[in-house]
């Protein structure tokens, strides 16, 4: 997606720390120059990751709800969300960094059938139902029946965060094939006049097991 999208500055989301670094080692290992930001990451650290990120230097800022409070990204024109949020109103804040001050972004949502309750709680919250679109190649598999999502995706081995795409989960843990979603959206958002206002948002495509296209 980002690299057949040819993207330069994205920030994604996850739900967990262990999560975020995963999915920065696997996009930079798939060409595409990224880097993780959470809790444990030191200020130093923190900083030289969004420093590298303004600069273009990176092309993808991998950032938990927490670590990104108070970041200032003038003109961002991609947000991920390669996890939804537990609390909707995370979402409004995550996809609010892009479409600011009338300019336009783009918000996507990658959502599994573990998340379509989520999904709901954010649609609930915002009044209204977020497009969704199907990806070919990621059509949904009926026969995927959703699994608890306990501070992280339930493992089917027991414990911890299920995987998501490539080795995504906490360190040490068993690693699980990210399952097919039944739905996605998808929508170009709105620009961002003022706090208040959401950008719109893209729900993310069904997934089964894929490496993420290196840059192009």
């Amino acid at each position: 997606m980002i690299g057949q999208g040819n993207w330069q500055q994205v920030l994604v989301f996850t739900r967990t720390k262990h999560g975020a670094n995963h999915l920065a080692e696997q996009l930079n290992k798939d060409g595409i120059r990224s880097a993780a930001i959470h809790g444990n990451k030191s200020q130093g650290a923190r900083t030289r990751a969004l420093a590298d990120f303004k600069s273009g230097d990176i092309r993808v800022l991998v950032a938990t709800d927490i670590a990104a409070r108070g970041l200032d990204i003038e003109e961002l024109p991609h947000v991920v969300n390669y996890e939804l949020p537990n609390v909707p109103e995370d979402y409004v804040h995550r996809i609010g960094r892009t479409g600011r001050a009338a300019a336009t972004g783009e918000a996507l949502s990658l959502v599994c059938v573990d998340e379509h309750k989520l999904l709901r709680d954010i649609e609930k919250l915002l009044k209204k139902e977020i497009p969704r679109i199907t990806t070919p190649g990621y059509e949904p598999d009926p026969s995927i029946k959703a699994e608890p999502i306990q501070n992280g995706r339930q493992q089917r081995g027991g414990g911890g965060g299920r995987g998501r795409g490539q080795n995504q989960g906490g360190a040490g843990r068993s690693q699980q094939p990210r399952r097919q979603d039944s739905g996605a959206a998808k929508a170009k958002p709105k620009p961002r006049t003022g706090e208040g206002k959401t950008a719109g948002d893209k729900a993310r495509p069904p997934r089964r097991p894929r490496r993420i296209t290196p840059a192009q």
